[in-house]
């Protein structure tokens, strides 16, 4: 009797080892990846990294130009720079992190909803989110902070409500795509309820986009928390160092000491690049066409 042997699967043709390999050879993904991981070590150990007081200045240090002692130089009081784009990091990592996580929060709620059930639900919602993204979504959310006072908490309120539309716009289009298809349809005969079909069946088949999306908003989403830091709306403390009101502080200073400005420019390009790279990277490696 001729005996058969078991047939192995080799890993290297499964998808997820091909998109681990994909991703490795992407060099935009794994530049990315290096950036963000470089931001939240910042963020996570300011406090071993600095090497000064991000609060505390010394006037006897005033506006030193880089050296071995500081070396990002010192601004007007003579705060260590270094140290406070380091704590900076903390500070818009936080709000970007918070934001996105409310924003898909928000917009996967809507878009499940709108999408699954369509007829007057889908036109007060869809309404609703027209009306929104038909204003600047910076001039909203200004007025929004101005309103209710600058602090993080209402930073992070305004910036998800600008911006929750885009995701259920997302979200609700590949949940039209997907509820008609065969096993969504085997689903309900077999008496599946509604909120079964949407987070056991929908969802998981439309999570690859709201991956990428929400890697590339938090680039974005640092932008607008510096962007409101820039023009005094910033929801740190007055002393705490945020990048965005630390480019505001050194405004006077462009000419004179262009350290002051450029340092935590630096951290904003190369953190939301970092962000982009990895999210453009997602999109390839997770695109099923390819």
């Amino acid at each position: 009797m001729v005996e058969i042997a078991p047939v192995q699967l080799n890993e290297s043709h499964s998808p997820r080892w091909k998109a681990t390999r994909r991703f490795l050879a992407n060099p935009s993904a794994m530049i990315g990846l290096v950036l963000v991981i470089m931001a939240l070590l910042c963020a996570l150990f300011a406090a071993q990294i600095a090497t000064y007081n991000p609060i505390r200045g010394d006037l006897r240090a005033y506006v030193q130009p880089p050296s071995l002692e500081h070396i990002f130089g010192t601004d007007d009081i003579g705060r260590d720079i270094f140290s406070r784009v380091i704590y900076g990091s903390r500070i818009s990592l936080k709000i970007a992190l918070l934001t996105q996580t409310a924003t898909l929060s928000i917009g996967l709620m809507f878009g499940l909803i709108t999408g699954f059930y369509g007829g007057w639900i889908d036109i007060l919602i869809m309404r609703t989110v027209d009306i929104i993204m038909s204003f600047p979504l910076l001039i909203i959310a200004i007025a929004l902070i101005s309103a209710l006072g600058a602090n993080e908490n209402n930073i992070i309120f305004a910036l998800a409500f600008v911006s929750w539309p885009f995701v259920t716009r997302l979200v609700r289009s590949q949940v039209l795509s997907v509820k008609e298809m065969e096993y969504i349809t085997a689903a309900r005969s077999l008496g599946a309820s509604d909120l079964t079909i949407m987070f056991q069946h929908i969802l998981p088949n439309i999570l690859t986009p709201l991956i990428v999306y929400a890697t590339l908003g938090i680039g974005g989403t640092i932008l607008s928390e510096a962007a409101l830091s820039f023009i005094g709306l910033g929801g740190a403390d007055q002393a705490a160092p945020s990048w965005g009101k630390m480019l505001t502080e050194s405004r006077a200073f462009i000419r004179s000491a262009w350290w002051m400005p450029f340092y935590p420019g630096m951290a904003i390009l190369f953190t939301v690049l970092g962000f982009n790279l990895l999210g453009d990277g997602l999109r390839d490696i997770l695109d099923v066409r390819e």
